[in-house]
């Protein structure tokens, strides 16, 4: 199946930590935990193993994902120094193989979800699949700089799919949190795009920073922090959520601004370490986990 290419003057076998690495484990542990948060205060229960397969089967379904991600862009991935040591650009795979590792990963996903929970969790899942390969990686990533924005979509989908999967039904609750993801995704990738400008210009990808300019993507960080900061408060008082999370998310959100406010406000010199961006796009990735853990917290010891 895999290859041994040569890289420089190293033969660089294939081994099943780069299938592995195929999958983007890091942005898959993000999507694990928001779809568990999901599922965990749905109301009713749901039986262990049956817990179990929908999460897994989510979690293949985002590894699915990242795999074709990556088959599409190796190409991309080579051009830039954050991706360059990825196995496809690196020469530790072939294209053909993380085709088909991620075609079969994603069909078993399905099935899977389809047997542990419902149809219309399958649906949906099929569904977030398809919208990250086709629509943001094939077709918006690479036309434009609203590509983060319309496919941060895809990556909202978990936590609607854990309590689809243990409910068969939507409510308010999982789309207040679908949106909330969906509203902190622009603000945590640009800050991201900020201070690795070089790399999306060097590849071509039309990122904010790269076609809007470093001031316009700042504004838009700042605007997107304070409409996600509502979005993340809201359930508490639309009575969605209790006390727990309400003050936990008002808290941590005044911090996302506070911090998006630094970013947004400044103009970055010569040879500028971006310290402030680097603090808010590691923040916002401990703001995600903390809040969904809140909203757990809050369902199972209401205060």
């Amino acid at each position: 199946m895999a290859q041994s290419l040569t890289h420089g003057e190293m033969s660089l076998p294939a081994d099943w930590r780069d299938l592995f690495a195929l999958t983007k484990p890091r942005v898959m542990s993000l999507v694990v935990f928001t779809a568990l948060c999901g599922l965990l205060v749905a109301p009713g229960s749901v039986h262990p193993v049956l817990a179990f397969s929908s999460i897994l089967a989510i979690a293949l379904g985002a590894g699915a994902s990242g795999a074709l991600n990556q088959w599409y862009e190796a190409t991309i991935d080579a051009k830039m120094k954050r991706t360059a040591n990825r196995p496809l650009p690196a020469g530790r795979l072939d294209r053909q193989t993380a085709l088909q590792f991620g075609v079969g990963l994603a069909a078993f996903s399905v099935f899977l979800m389809l047997f542990a929970a419902n149809w219309q969790a399958a649906v949906l899942l099929t569904v977030s699949i398809l919208f990250y390969v086709f629509i943001y990686t094939m077709w918006l990533k690479p036309r434009t700089p609203q590509n983060i924005v319309i496919g941060g979509a895809a990556g909202a989908f978990p936590p609607l799919i854990g309590w689809v999967a243990a409910t068969g039904s939507v409510a308010p609750l999982p789309i207040a949190l679908f949106l909330l993801i969906f509203l902190w995704t622009p603000p945590h990738f640009w800050a991201l795009a900020l201070f690795v400008r070089s790399d999306y210009a060097a590849a071509g990808i039309p990122m904010m920073p790269v076609v809007a300019g470093e001031r316009a993507t700042r504004r838009q960080i700042l605007l997107y922090a304070v409409v996600m900061a509502a979005a993340a408060i809201a359930p508490w008082p639309l009575g969605y959520t209790g006390a727990l999370y309400g003050w936990t998310a008002t808290i941590l959100s005044a911090l996302f601004v506070l911090l998006s406010a630094q970013v947004g406000l400044r103009s970055a010199g010569a040879d500028d370490r971006m310290q402030p961006e680097k603090r808010l796009f590691a923040f916002s990735i401990a703001y995600l986990f903390i809040l969904f853990g809140a909203v757990v917290a809050d369902h199972w010891l209401p205060l």
